[in-house]
């Protein structure tokens, strides 16, 4: 079981797999402080300086507060903002990975399209064609 193990792990895939879970998490954070931290402002400053991250609706009436944190610790909130939120980072994300394979892909197009160095010609026809240049001098 310990081999079967070992052979597991050691295969390609899942070394790639474990190296994309990683980059993929890093990625995450990097698209969420994108738009937390320079396109959300910039929306928001367009929109009349609002932030979608407090826009809610409360679902108790004890809630009375002004921000979404504030209003969790009254009670139950309906955070439709920090939705929006979240679906803009995953716009962007899914953006920005497009991107990434619409890339590589040309890059492999790019890499079929290069024409492939010519065969050699097989033994006999090697032959053929030496002696054929004997024979013109």
């Amino acid at each position: 079981m310990l081999k079967e193990f070992k052979e597991f792990i050691a295969k390609g895939n899942v070394m790639d797999l474990a190296v994309g879970v990683i980059i993929g998490g890093a990625f995450g954070l990097i698209v969420k402080s994108l738009t937390g931290d320079i396109i959300m402002p910039i929306v928001g400053a367009i929109f009349g300086g609002f932030d979608f991250s407090d826009y809610f609706i409360p679902l108790s009436g004890a809630v009375t507060a002004t921000t979404l944190e504030a209003a969790r610790e009254q009670g139950a909130v309906f955070a439709y903002g920090n939705f929006i939120t979240v679906a803009i980072n995953f716009l962007i994300l899914a953006w920005i990975i497009f991107l990434m394979v619409k890339g590589v892909n040309n890059l492999r197009r790019k890499e079929e399209e290069k024409p492939a160095a010519p065969a050699a010609p097989p033994a006999d026809v090697q032959l053929l064609t030496e002696i054929r240049d004997l024979l013109k001098k």
